[in-house]
């Protein structure tokens, strides 16, 4: 079945999945997804059989469906190797009653390295399929992990540039210089005054900005997207649910066939979402188990059906997740409704900042604050030996409270997405008060030394490596940096 896209929004222009992953955007400023969600076209059984690029592949093939079988298999084989520090790609951690998804075996060290390290070859391939002669320009506003991964992910691929904003003073300082020391002759980087909704909203204006885009197709460029909100970022990130689901059953944890509960620390909420398509595609999900930090503009949302951005908004430990406007929960409202209701809800969340809609499908709202995001660190460190990071720790606190106000006993994973030493200075503080006051980047040894693991290779000496990018600017003139930029 050949799958096509739409706009969430209502556009009538469907487009193949080639099509939509080098828009990144739709013209209307929807946000591309699939015309229906395809059902596996394999017994469950066979899951457990297959290597992380096998069932990429079986899952893949069946949402981007102009893409040949060989071009497929050139784009996971490409992403999929010596990148990941494990053969497993993204192993599962079964501590005591607690099973975690680690998604942090890439370069960069978080979960984006799961989608960004095959978005390259998937755009590269949609390009030529689709005749694009003008350099593709990566624009993504990243709250922290996205945008080194997509750096990583496109430094020095041929046709393209990329440029990666930033909010100066809302990401750890090892995420920070992950990103500034960042070489490539096609890589930029761009503090923003200003937090992550702001880059965001500000790098999704220029997607629609037709007299932008016309002036800078006439010099050979056109704009795509690395975060979330392009679909070949998504829908390489349902292949994990599946392959955690198939370690549970090798690890004795569930039988095949048994419901599942994922518990997943959200932000932009494409991660979750992934998890929600698969799903619909056939996994056995019984409870998504959606995890906020101190900006529970989700946990809000899941509790009483009114999304309202009209709030303070906090930095927290938990820097990937300090995000108000979550762009993929569009995607979940137009599976639920229609292109009519999402537009019009889109609409009044841009007027007047908030909309209510009733949503009574597997999704659940927890959220944990910032001590109790410590706790879930210090305890389980305490218990077991094993260091989560700020990030992972909000779903753990999340997933404790879930557990204690339903009693639910399906099997659940908790998805773990950056390591622990991209935050090392929070997660020691958390450990033990004495090393409140250590420096951001001796945490990284101390942490070794604490934990008995080893630095990610990826950081070792990060703090040692050249600077390369030192631009700062306001939050208003994103626009008038990439046409200065381009030009």
């Amino acid at each position: 079945m050949n799958i096509m896209f739409r706009s969430t929004r209502g556009s009538k222009n469907y487009v193949t999945a080639s099509q939509a992953i080098v828009k990144g955007i739709a013209e209307d400023g929807g946000l591309y997804v699939p015309e229906n969600i395809p059902h596996i076209d394999f017994p469950l059984e066979e899951i457990t059989k297959w290597s992380y690029k096998e069932l990429a592949y079986n899952v893949l093939k069946l949402i981007l469906t102009d893409y040949t079988g060989d071009e497929l298999k050139y784009c996971i084989d490409s992403a999929y190797d010596e990148k990941f520090d494990t053969e497993l790609i993204a192993p599962l951690a079964s501590v005591g009653d607690n099973n975690f998804l680690e998604l942090f075996h890439g370069r960069t060290i978080a979960f984006k390295d799961m989608a960004l390290s095959i978005l390259p070859y998937l755009l590269k391939t949609a390009a030529v399929k689709n005749g694009v002669k003008e350099n593709i320009v990566i624009l993504t506003a990243t709250s922290g992990d996205t945008g080194k991964a997509a750096l990583e992910g496109f430094a020095d691929v041929e046709g393209t540039q990329i440029i990666v904003f930033f909010p100066e003073d809302g990401v750890s300082d090892v995420q920070k210089a992950q990103m500034v020391t960042q070489q490539g002759e096609n890589t930029c980087v761009v503090g923003i005054r200003g937090n992550f909704d702001d880059a965001q909203t500000a790098v999704k204006k220029i997607f629609t900005d037709n007299e932008l885009k016309a002036e800078l197709k006439e010099k050979g460029y056109v704009f795509s997207s690395a975060n979330s909100i392009n679909i070949g970022r998504l829908a390489p990130q349902i292949v994990y649910y599946f392959y955690a689901y198939a370690q549970m059953v090798k690890a004795g944890r569930l039988s095949m066939g048994d419901k599942i509960n994922f518990t997943v620390p959200t932000g932009n909420f494409g991660n979750i979402l992934a998890g929600y398509y698969a799903g619909k595609m056939g996994l056995p999900v019984n409870r998504l188990i959606c995890a906020s930090n101190d900006n529970k503009v989700l946990y809000d949302f899941f509790r009483t059906g009114k999304y309202d951005i009209n709030r303070e908004f906090t930095v927290t430990v938990s820097p990937s997740m300090d995000i108000l406007i979550s762009s993929n929960l569009e995607r979940l409202l137009y599976h639920l409704s229609n292109s009519d209701r999402t537009k019009t809800v889109m609409s009044e969340l841009s007027s007047k900042g908030s909309y209510e809609f009733g949503i009574e499908d597997e999704f659940t709202g927890e959220y944990a604050t910032i001590p109790e995001t410590f706790k879930a660190i210090h305890d389980l460190f305490a218990e077991t030996g094993y260091v989560m990071d700020t990030h992972t720790a909000v779903a753990k606190a999340s997933y404790d409270k879930y557990l204690a106000e339903t009693k639910d006993n399906t099997p659940n994973v908790i998805v773990s997405t950056a390591s622990p030493y991209k935050f090392a200075k929070d997660v020691l503080k958390a450990i033990d008060g004495k090393y409140d006051n250590v420096d951001a980047f001796k945490a990284l040894e101390v942490l070794s030394e604490v934990s008995g693991t080893e630095i990610p290779s990826p950081i070792k000496g990060i703090d040692k490596r050249e600077v390369l990018h030192k631009t700062v600017i306001d939050r208003d003139a994103l626009r008038e940096f990439v046409k200065n930029k381009l030009n």
